[in-house]
């Protein structure tokens, strides 16, 4: 039998990493989950995914500005700038109460899902 190669995870460097595929439908999530505790910036946001997920996810720059943009047009997140420091101004994020009730949803519906792939997944000693 011909084996496969794998779709879920992809190694660099010695590090499974999950693929974008897989969590793509939890972004908005992971986002407004790290503006639970205040507002931050997309780099700031960025490197806590990675640390957060012990580098097993990096979200890519545009899918990360492209879930902030959404985020914002839905009135889930506020964007404004903050304080200049050295170099360019940065653009801050803060969730809305409408995000944190979409944030709630979003937890509610991942145990559910969970729950159901979970009928789905054999456990297999290698």
């Amino acid at each position: 039998m011909e084996r496969v190669p794998s779709t879920l995870s992809i190694v660099q460097g010695g590090t499974d990493l999950i693929s974008s595929d897989v969590i793509r439908g939890y972004n908005d999530t992971i986002i407004l989950y790290l503006l639970l505790e205040g507002e931050s910036y997309g780099y700031e946001i960025s490197k806590n995914i990675k640390e957060l997920s012990e580098e097993k996810y990096i979200m890519k720059e545009t899918t990360l500005y492209s879930a902030f943009n959404r985020l914002e047009a839905n009135g889930f997140i506020e964007s404004f700038y903050g304080d200049e420091t050295f170099g360019k101004r940065r653009t801050y994020y803060r969730i809305t109460p409408s995000g944190l009730a979409y944030y709630k949803e979003k937890c509610e519906e991942w145990q559910l899902t969970k729950d159901v792939i979970n009928r789905f997944i054999k456990e297999w000693s290698i």
